[in-house]
């Protein structure tokens, strides 16, 4: 650009006029003179267009959460990390290369094979950040989108050689430690590209439908058997209490069979319970009711005890004969 205004500067001092009878006093020394100032005119302008270009370039700023190294175009990478603010550099001579050291995201997914040759989709999200000491290294083998080259093969890799430890119901049941061997693997990987992982969780898994499929049919079949269990288990209790029932009645039948024969006054209290149980039931009813008196056992001041002890003692003294 300098060298272009020193030749514009000298067309224009040629095609200025000589002096002769009309023109500037002086002589023919006023065309060298207009000459020799036009180009001390280009000469301070080359000066300022350079020193102006010089303290433009001279400079550059690293923003927060960054950090910029160095490339020499004599030298090459040169070994010195610049931080955050302004910073110094040659122009022309040497440009930064400033890299986001903050901590971003990373989403991937994979399919792999469990333990049972189960397929299995599993979606990682990874935290990372290259380290701010090593920017250098990872500039001249990875360039900046070093996540974009190392993380898909190294989360492909790592979560496959995982995830074929452990069946399929194990991924499920042992999930937290699915995702620390997989943290484990990663980390020990990413540090021989000088990237460091902050975080690494497990945010999908999934299964084929056809073991979907299977697992559900599995559950139904194990809820009918607790079902069935628990009806079996049912039934066994009633039947339990119908022979505990049963039994009881029985023992009552004896006990109050050997109380009548023993004390035949125990039906006479019988018979006067039952007598007030049909007394309050009949004066509570609006109907009219011509029944025996004997026949609802209301009769209890007639002769039916007398009756009812005949026929006890008559067949006490048959069951005496026949022994």
């Amino acid at each position: 650009m300098a060298q272009r205004l020193k030749e514009a500067f000298q067309k224009i001092s040629q095609k200025i006029p000589k002096g002769g009878a009309g023109g500037m006093p002086g002589g023919e020394g006023g065309p060298q003179r207009a000459a020799a100032a036009a180009s001390k005119a280009a000469g301070a302008l080359m000066g300022a267009g350079a020193l102006g270009y010089g303290a433009y370039n001279a400079v550059f700023t690293v923003p927060g959460g960054h950090k910029a190294v160095m490339f020499n175009r004599l030298l090459g990478m040169k070994d010195q990390t610049y931080g955050e603010g302004l910073n110094f550099n040659i122009p022309w001579f040497e440009y930064p290369v400033v890299y986001d050291i903050r901590t971003r995201p990373c989403n991937l997914q994979t399919l792999t094979g469990s333990k049972d040759l189960q397929m299995v989709t599993i979606g990682v999200r990874l935290l990372h950040r290259p380290d701010p000491n090593n920017l250098v290294f990872i500039y001249r083998r990875l360039g900046l989108n070093y996540d974009e080259r190392i993380l898909p093969s190294l989360m492909n890799e790592c979560a496959k050689a995982v995830v074929a430890r452990y069946n399929a119901n194990e991924l499920l049941t042992k999930r937290e430690q699915v995702s620390a061997d997989i943290r484990r693997e990663l980390v020990a990987r990413a540090a021989n590209f000088h990237v460091k992982l902050e975080d690494v969780a497990i945010t999908h898994l999934a299964f084929s439908p056809e073991y979907a499929r299977a697992v559900e049919s599995k559950q139904v079949a194990q809820q009918d058997a607790e079902r069935a269990k628990y009806i079996v288990l049912g039934a066994q209790q009633e039947k339990k209490t119908i022979m505990t029932k049963a039994k009881g009645e029985a023992e009552s039948a004896q006990l109050i069979g050997e109380a009548v024969k023993q004390n035949p006054g125990f039906m006479k209290l019988r018979r006067i319970d039952a007598a007030k149980d049909i007394a309050d039931i009949v004066s509570k009813s609006g109907n009219k009711i011509y029944l025996n008196a004997d026949s609802l056992l209301l009769n209890l001041l007639g002769d039916a005890d007398e009756k009812f002890e005949k026929t006890v003692g008559s067949s006490n003294n048959k069951k005496k004969g026949w022994l």
